[in-house]
């Protein structure tokens, strides 16, 4: 068998890759006005051929009544001219409670993590209501989703809540969060050891 025959069944086997073809939608969480070219947004835009600066100026120019690194979803509808029009929607139910709760971080291991009212969890589904999405939803069934975050994020919903009463949980559970990223960080360290 020759070296040339056996080149070509080779090339001949070989299979093609395929493009990877993008949707003229993208779909991405940015923080507002904190938009750039660097990785992980700068790629994503490049991806679909268009400038990752001039689209990271532009999205933080149409951010600036928003305050700064709150989570916005957005989606880019991109044409095929490469132009594009940018639509926000409200920030994630997640990150409202926690803001309501005034906690960085749900719960660890199914604590509870913070406390909201019931005000609490009608004033984020009147905001969360305005979305293209949740237009046509009554906002009593808005009002059990968010309730569903909440308890997915560790955060109790009662009627009314004791200001000190709360001031003092958060104190203790500022304590056990730092508390439990410690150990985490232990842990991480007895494994790189371990590793190494």
């Amino acid at each position: 068998m020759s070296k040339a025959g056996s080149a070509v069944r080779r090339l001949a086997q070989k299979k093609e890759t395929k493009k990877v073809v993008h949707g003229s939608i993208l779909r991405v969480t940015i923080p507002a006005q904190m938009a750039s070219a660097s990785p992980p947004l700068g790629p994503q835009v490049g991806e679909r051929g268009l400038n990752a600066v001039q689209f990271a100026k532009d999205f933080n120019k149409a951010t600036e009544h928003i305050i700064e690194g709150v989570p916005v979803p957005t989606r880019v509808h991109i044409n095929p001219d490469r132009t594009y029009k940018i639509q926000f929607t409200t920030p994630p139910i997640p990150w409202l409670l926690k803001q309501a709760a005034g906690i960085s971080k749900g719960s660890f291991h199914g604590d509870v993590s913070g406390m909201v009212t019931l005000k609490h969890i009608y004033e984020i589904a009147k905001v969360k209501q305005q979305d293209d999405v949740r237009m046509g939803l009554p906002l009593k069934r808005l009002c059990q989703t968010v309730m569903g975050y909440a308890r997915t994020c560790g955060i109790e919903v009662r009627k009314e809540i004791d200001p000190t009463e709360y001031r003092q949980f958060l104190q203790s559970r500022d304590d056990f969060v730092k508390k439990e990223l410690e150990e985490l960080q232990a842990k991480r360290q007895a494994k790189m050891l371990r590793t190494a």
